[in-house]
């Protein structure tokens, strides 16, 4: 008898642990789908030419095992990398916005175009977005001052439009912004981070240039004493 219930308490103790585990592993096994439907979502509106994006299989859940993909010990997706000079044309998609773990984004000099997706600004660990050299119009996403970790910002050489949101400004790990070669308008930010870049960050679009900064104020000289 004794034997019986001892095993019957030892597989109740054991449940929890198997219930536990099975719902782990289907946590996992959905983030990685979430994941993969979001890259393949980009490969489908991405014209491919030489391939480079072959090896991103939906059929193979785990983008992890994917070329260009960089992913963390948590299998959480942190990089899109190594997609500059790649030749891919079209444009991006709203799904990016699910890589909630993205730190690098690098998809410069293609042919892609269209906007930039409001949903970028779900990336909030992202690090740098390097959309430089490609055919890109639109306004700049005011969902980009959100991203608070952000340190680079490149998006010159596109066709952007519109004003330069204000609330970049308030992203205070910003290092290094080009916005240069738009057809942006409107006046250049000098508050916040944007007071550590020069005019070359701006250069060749329709914006207004800052006024001057005021001259120092003059100390007046002090009068020697006589005697």
């Amino acid at each position: 008898m004794m034997p019986t219930v001892l095993w019957f308490i030892l597989a109740f103790q054991f449940v929890p642990r198997v219930v536990a585990s099975r719902r782990c592993l289907l946590f996992l096994f959905f983030q990685e789908l979430f994941l993969c439907d979001a890259l393949n979502a980009l490969k489908i509106n991405l014209a491919d030419p030489n391939n480079v994006l072959q090896s991103w299989d939906p059929t193979l859940v785990n983008p992890c095992t994917w070329f260009h993909v960089t992913c963390n010990n948590e299998n959480s997706v942190t990089q899109c990398d190594d997609l500059g000079n790649a030749n891919l044309s079209g444009q991006l998609v709203p799904q990016l916005g699910q890589l909630y773990n993205l730190q690098y984004l690098e998809l410069y000099s293609n042919n892609i175009n269209g906007k930039i997706p409001e949903e970028l600004g779900n990336l909030t660990d992202l690090v740098s977005l390097d959309l430089y050299l490609n055919g890109l119009n639109g306004p700049i996403p005011v969902t980009l001052g959100k991203l608070q970790k952000l340190r680079f910002l490149r998006l010159n050489n596109n066709f952007l439009s519109g004003t330069i949101p204000m609330v970049l400004t308030n992203v205070s790990t910003l290092q290094v912004l080009d916005l240069s070669n738009n057809k942006l308008v409107g006046d250049i930010p000098v508050n916040g981070s944007f007071s550590l870049f020069t005019l070359l960050s701006f250069q060749n679009n329709s914006l207004n240039k800052p006024p001057p900064a005021p001259p120092p104020p003059l100390i007046p000289a002090q009068k020697r004493s006589s005697g």
